[in-house]
């Protein structure tokens, strides 16, 4: 690595893995993530994320309040976290993902990050002066 290049993000919190067959966590949140979400469900309480592919918001992940975006057969839950509030209490963040947008995304640990930016349109993070991003490295075999 040069002077110039910052380390990549690392995960501070890893999602249980949910996938049949799979023991390791898929997807991950760094730091600045896990911050966001905190200040996030001190506002709204229970999260979730939803990844839907495509173009535009639908490239980012979507932060929406538990339970508010219906998901079904066309979706794959990929990890549950644990997410740990600033009270000293906890819930439950579960993230998914369009079962199309999986079929491109099958070979990758995903990794959840904050920086700043206009959030997506419906998702959580859009006043606040921060959008999410998901960073994606290849799984190894």
């Amino acid at each position: 690595m040069t002077e110039n290049e910052t380390a990549p993000p690392e995960a501070l919190l890893r999602a249980r893995a949910t996938l049949e067959g799979e023991e390791g966590s898929r997807v991950g949140l760094t730091e600045a993530a896990l911050e966001l979400l905190q200040d996030l469900a001190a506002r709204h309480g229970p999260l979730m994320f939803h990844q839907s592919g495509g173009c535009c918001d639908g490239s980012a992940p979507m932060c929406y309040p538990a339970g508010e975006f219906l998901t079904g057969g066309a979706d794959v839950l990929l990890g549950v976290f644990d997410l740990p509030h600033r009270d000293g209490t906890s819930s439950e963040l579960e993230f998914w993902m369009s079962k199309e947008q999986f079929e491109y995304w099958r070979h990758t640990r995903l990794l959840v990050d904050a920086v700043p930016g206009r959030g997506a349109g419906f998702s959580l993070e859009g006043p606040t002066g921060k959008r999410f991003l998901l960073r994606s490295t290849l799984m190894e075999e």
